[in-house]
């Protein structure tokens, strides 16, 4: 089975920067539409940000565009999410996640979390004001 494990996590400052890695195991990175969640206590999984398994197209949450850079480097069978210019609404559990194989049906569903097979436990990122 695929099994994801995420790191990176940790307090900075606001404005500061995080590049948080997403491992891989089981699986190959450029077979799943690969994404990052983040939840906040209290609150539901919010969509971050997306790589297709061909990494031709990427999607943004609204709150993370322009600030956020989701990328995948295959030899290491890892996904990237650099956070720039971070805000203490940011602070969550970020957490990683696997989708389906090369389906027609990520063009929609990429944006819930429903859409996806496996997860990682997340790790935590905490900003400060």
């Amino acid at each position: 089975q695929v099994t994801l494990v995420e790191s990176g996590g940790g307090l900075v400052q606001a404005g500061d920067s995080l590049r948080l890695s997403c491992e891989v195991s089981g699986g190959f990175v450029n077979e799943y539409a690969m994404a990052w969640f983040r939840q906040a206590p209290g609150k539901g999984r919010e969509f971050v940000a997306t790589i297709k398994w061909n990494s031709d197209i990427l999607y943004y949450g609204d709150a993370v565009k322009d600030r956020f850079t989701v990328s995948r480097v295959n030899f290491k069978n890892t996904v990237y999410l650099q956070m720039n210019s971070l805000k203490p609404e940011d602070t969550a559990i970020y957490l990683c996640a696997a989708g389906p194989q090369r389906t027609a049906r990520w063009t929609t569903g990429f944006r819930r979390q429903e859409f996806y097979d496996y997860w990682g436990q997340g790790t935590q990122v905490t900003v400060s004001s």
